[in-house]
């Protein structure tokens, strides 16, 4: 996984995140957490509109199959799929976080093969 593009995240995210990642130790979370390692943390009140942030509502491409979709990103407690909410402690959801509009990472899937995923628009934030 190489991605050196920086990741945008606020304060409250963060420390939100991380303490999700060190209570669930999984390979992903290891990866999330290298995420939030490299990323640009900022004030909550400062997250520009074109930045995935948690409850963010996110048109994406997977660059290989050319499938798009729009979801919301969630903590696990609130990830419904049949609303199109997905955990960040998915493989979705961890690639999305902290990426803004127009941005792509590539990211490893259970599946054992990396995806690059690109945002194509950012609609809300709670």
């Amino acid at each position: 996984m190489q991605n050196i593009q920086s990741i945008t995240i606020t304060v409250t995210d963060y420390q939100k995140i991380l303490s999700l990642v060190q209570n669930h130790p999984s390979e992903l979370s290891l990866m999330l957490e290298d995420e939030l390692n490299r990323a640009q943390i900022i004030q909550d009140n400062q997250l520009p509109t074109d930045v995935v942030g948690m409850n963010s509502r996110v048109h994406y491409l997977d660059q290989e199959t050319g499938k798009e979709s729009i979801v919301t990103l969630v903590y696990p407690q609130d990830a419904n799929i049949q609303e199109n909410k997905i955990s960040i402690l998915t493989p979705v959801g961890a690639a999305l976080i902290g990426l803004r509009k127009g941005q792509i990472i590539q990211w490893p899937f259970p599946n054992g093969k990396d995806k690059k995923i690109q945002v194509i628009e950012v609609y809300s934030s709670n």
